[in-house]
């Protein structure tokens, strides 16, 4: 990545990020059209996807359904 580092007074600010995908995936509806089934598919298809990456792109998956208001 070729992004600089923020300043140490707002990376101490930052406590998470999120990630919009805003394409569909092949053999899916776009999102409205989408069943409960599907979305799941499509989430645990992500989830493996996103398992294999390695070095500065290797992260934590949180599912939205896991999240609680902070």
């Amino acid at each position: 990545m070729n992004a600089p580092d923020f300043p140490p007074e707002e990376a101490e600010m930052i406590i998470s990020t999120r990630i919009r995908v805003g394409r569909n995936m092949a053999g899916y509806p776009l999102g409205p059209g989408v069943s409960a089934q599907q979305r799941a598919d499509i989430e645990k298809n992500a989830t493996t996807a996103l398992s294999t990456f390695d070095g500065e792109l290797k992260g934590n998956y949180y599912s939205l359904a896991s999240m609680t208001d902070s």
